[in-house]
């Protein structure tokens, strides 16, 4: 599911993203019902929809020339601290 996304248009991953929202939406008022059969559903669906929301931002950064894909990798946080201290 991960790698799904990937060889979508950036049109479909929009309407993908959009699709996904409502169905979120949905079940976040069915958890509050109280008529979720599995819980961890919104787990799922609420990282694949993070997914959509970063593959669309890169499609909108490559579009504007603007996406590196190296600073994507870029280590954050404590992690660069540390390369910086080896280096």
């Amino acid at each position: 599911m991960k790698n799904s996304f990937r060889n979508l248009s950036f049109q479909e991953l929009k309407v993908k993203r959009d699709e996904l929202s409502r169905k979120y939406m949905e079940l976040r008022f069915q958890m509050v019902i109280g008529h979720v059969d599995n819980p961890l559903q919104k787990r799922t669906m609420r990282r694949q929809l993070a997914r959509l929301n970063t593959l669309v931002r890169q499609h909108e950064l490559n579009e504007a020339g603007k996406f590196n894909s190296n600073a994507a990798r870029k280590p954050s946080g404590g992690a660069r601290k540390a390369a910086e201290k080896k280096a």
